[in-house]
């Protein structure tokens, strides 16, 4: 059913509900016929389980947990970027087709700005309002709240980093160039620092200002804010996802050497973890310290020592992000287009089939609402249980503004 052309937005049949078996382990779903699109019988005996009715004179429908409430056509198959989630519940997200879009919080496409070339890159929200996002034609931009073009910074590389914001208005993001950049809010360069490989690893900013992120070259690095080399530590793979901080300094990071990293603030190792995960997931941090990552086609719960408490497989490779709600769910998008709700001990708490790949990471709206975008161009809402947990690191790039800035105080 398609509603209001213009907005491109859709409710069932094509999206799929959930199904409720709180505390079952998971079964992956049946897999759907080529082309894609789940059996009939499927979607109609899960209609039936939930008695949902679609009214099309709606963009929403009541629902239970974990349903879609709406979601956005973004008119192109292909997004990987995360939804990031201003103070007046704007949504800002990337596509593949070049464009960065901005959509209200109930599902209306407000302005989308052209680029030239793939967006990758996450975007970060300034409190000033300003976008800022990286893409593959080379440059960084920064836009302001109407979609308007403030500037543009070019550099030798595709930009798939996600920015950094300090609280000096600074910005940093790496390039495939090999370098991290840092910005002024005008624009104009402070600095550059280069490494060996290229980079698409988001930098985390600690509380006293040093700037950690990971390297192609195998090495993760932290520099001072005037872009001075603090430490490296080396380890024996590419460093493709994006480091998280607790609120006692620790870092946390993966390598696809397959080990999952605990260092200290002095660079020190604090312990190592063999998980054999080689997906680009970085971790989150609950409030007692247990972080929460995707290793292959699984999401796996990590003690604060360093051992696994469990591990839930959704039936596809997680290269996602989780989420951490207030309740202590974690939600957790994979490859196999499943899209899970597992709760505090790894039991299922629901799951929802979404009928395509999904690669970007979940933010939990004000209101409670899960979003997250999926390979078949949909930024999707769903039914959630609550708003992001209130911890160090709940999210990816640590809170809705994606400023990828530790903090202790509530993740909005």
């Amino acid at each position: 059913m398609r509603l209001a052309a213009k907005l491109r937005v859709r409710t069932l049949p094509r999206l799929g509900v959930p199904r409720l078996r709180d505390g079952d382990d998971f079964t992956p779903h049946p897999e759907p016929p080529e082309g894609g699109t789940p059996h009939a019988a499927t979607r109609l005996r899960q209609a039936l389980v939930l008695g949902i009715v679609i009214l099309s004179s709606s963009r929403s429908f009541a629902a239970g947990e974990g349903t879609i409430l709406w979601s956005v056509d973004f008119g192109y198959w292909f997004s990987d970027s995360s939804p990031a989630i201003a103070a007046d519940g704007t949504i800002y997200t990337g596509t593949f087709a070049g464009k960065l879009f901005a959509v209200t919080s109930n599902g209306v496409v407000k302005w989308t700005f052209p680029t030239l070339s793939d967006i990758r890159s996450s975007p970060a929200i300034a409190t000033d309002g300003t976008i800022y996002f990286g893409c593959r034609d080379r440059k960084f931009y920064a836009l302001t709240p109407d979609g308007k073009l403030k500037w543009s910074f070019a550099t030798g590389g595709w930009v798939d980093s996600s920015p950094a914001i300090a609280n000096d208005g600074t910005v940093y993001f790496g390039s495939w160039d090999k370098k991290i950049y840092a910005l002024g809010s005008d624009g104009k360069k402070k600095w550059e620092f280069t490494t060996g490989g290229e980079i698409d690893s988001s930098p985390a900013l600690a509380a006293d200002g040093t700037l950690y992120f990971g390297s192609h070259d195998k090495i993760f690095y932290a520099l001072s804010p005037d872009g001075k080399k603090k430490w490296e530590f080396a380890t024996r793979g590419q460093i493709i996802s994006s480091p998280v901080i607790n609120a006692d300094g620790a870092i946390y990071f993966t390598s696809v050497d397959g080990k999952f990293y605990a260092l200290n603030p002095d660079g020190s190792e604090r312990w190592s973890l063999q998980t054999g995960g080689v997906s680009q997931s970085s971790p989150v941090i609950d409030n007692d310290g247990t972080i929460y990552t995707g290793v292959n086609t699984r999401c796996a719960a990590i003690s604060p020592e360093g051992k696994i408490k469990w591990q839930y497989n959704t039936g596809g490779v997680v290269d996602s992000t989780p989420a951490i709600l207030e309740d202590g769910t974690i939600c957790c998008a994979s490859r196999g287009g499943a899209f899970v709700a597992i709760l505090p001990d790894g039991k299922r708490k629901w799951d929802l089939w979404i009928d395509a790949p999904m690669f970007s990471s979940p933010a939990v709206a004000p209101n409670g609402n899960i979003l997250f975008c999926d390979n078949n161009s949909h930024l999707k809402a769903l039914k959630g249980s609550g708003v992001l947990a209130h911890s160090p690191w709940p999210m990816f790039r640590a809170n809705l503004r994606h400023t990828g800035v530790v903090s202790n105080e509530p993740a909005r």
